[in-house]
């Protein structure tokens, strides 16, 4: 589970096992009991997300959008694709 970077309480990663044939482009996001999906392509967007309110999606989104070069790169290099 490669972990890409932290931000307060959030923790941005991969799962190394991500599906095969592999899920198009997305990170995780933990904090506490909380978990969600993010997608970054075609648009960020929430795929999925249980114990986080709307406040903290808000965040979420933010942040990604942020970092999105970011999140594009380590997906890039973790998955050789």
């Amino acid at each position: 589970m490669p972990l890409i970077f932290r931000s307060g309480t959030f923790k941005f990663f991969f799962y190394s096992n991500e599906g095969n044939p592999r899920e198009p482009l997305h990170v995780h996001v933990r904090a506490g009991g909380a978990n969600a999906k993010i997608w970054l392509d075609p648009a960020i967007c929430v795929a999925e997300s249980e114990g986080f309110n709307s406040k903290e999606l808000s965040a979420i989104i933010r942040l990604v959008m942020e970092n999105h070069s970011r999140i594009r790169q380590a997906w890039h290099e973790h998955f050789g694709d």
